[in-house]
């Protein structure tokens, strides 16, 4: 019988198409993990996957036995977060997904209260992309994830928990950063720097300032902490969200923090799980955990511009 361990490297192979890079995400030897295939594949009587020293190829009897595979591997995770939920919330392994201009500033906030109260929870935490996310909620190789909407997760439900603005960051030298707020059409004519293609947060600040795609904006980093640092050295400015002034801009006396005169909210922070995901309970503990704990670190940031 094929057992779910089996069923997990077959689709740890199907992702990256590379046995030792499967290997390597399953954390287990190459041979170990081909060895496991190829046992699945005579239980079978033919085989998922057609290899050579350049290439793996699914073949046609394996694209189907996948689709079949991951609907199992599915219901087999959802079956175990059940079990855990019965015994107490929070008490058993979670996996959650972030995205790049969210992990770094949540993740500060969350840990410390969730090691406080929750200290049985095994939490494992992966940073990507959202298209990423997205589709590892969607198979069931992550539980839920955390993302900022407006963004496309067809198939899944989205809990919003957060809402916030983006600033305008500058040096202390440019010429805007004495200005109370600055409007989107000074934002079109100031030296904006903003993330590759493939991080939502550069659709959403296009969006604000109400720019295409093809604007001159110039493309400066792969991180908000990146672009800081060009900010820093007075190359340009870039925009980040409310949550990440004060790890990103409260701290550096060559830095101003500029609200931005276009309707808000800019984003909104939600929560994606599946449909049928049986650990909603989870996700409405951690949305109160996190709002909390944003509020809090809201107060203290008007605090200290005061």
């Amino acid at each position: 019988m094929v057992s779910l361990k089996q069923i997990r490297y077959a689709l740890a192979v199907e992702e990256f198409l590379h046995f030792k890079k499967a290997a390597e995400s399953c954390a287990i030897s190459q041979s170990a993990l081909s060895t496991a295939i190829t046992d699945m594949e005579k239980q079978l009587g033919f085989a998922v996957f057609e290899r050579d020293n350049k290439k793996v190829l699914i073949t046609p009897l394996g694209k189907q036995v996948l689709t079949y595979a991951k609907n199992i591997y599915l219901q087999m995770n959802d079956l175990t977060s059940l079990a855990g939920q019965m015994l107490c919330p929070l008490s058993s392994t979670l996996s959650i997904g972030m995205i790049p201009t969210i992990a770094p500033f949540i993740l500060p906030l969350m840990l410390p209260p969730i090691k406080t109260h929750y200290p049985k929870l095994d939490l494992r935490v992966e940073e990507d992309q959202s298209h990423i996310l997205v589709r590892k909620v969607l198979e069931g190789q992550l539980d839920c994830a955390i993302l900022a909407l407006p963004y496309d997760c067809s198939g899944l439900l989205s809990f919003s928990f957060w809402q916030e603005n983006f600033y305008l960051v500058t040096h202390k030298d440019d010429r805007l950063s004495t200005k109370q707020c600055v409007t989107a059409k000074e934002l079109g004519r100031s030296n904006l720097m903003l993330l590759k293609d493939g991080h939502c947060f550069k659709d959403h600040a296009l969006k604000v300032c109400g720019m295409e795609s093809d604007s001159g904006y110039e493309t400066g980093g792969t991180s908000l902490s990146t672009l800081i640092q060009l900010v820093a050295g007075n190359l340009g400015t870039t925009l980040v969200p409310e949550m990440a002034l004060e790890q990103l801009v409260n701290l550096n006396p060559h830095l101003s923090a500029i609200p931005i005169d276009e309707p808000g909210p800019h984003r909104e922070i939600a929560f994606i799980v599946r449909p049928n995901y049986p650990g909603l309970e989870n996700i409405e503990i951690l949305k109160q955990l996190i709002r909390d704990e944003l509020n809090r670190l809201g107060s203290d940031d008007r605090q200290s511009r005061t």
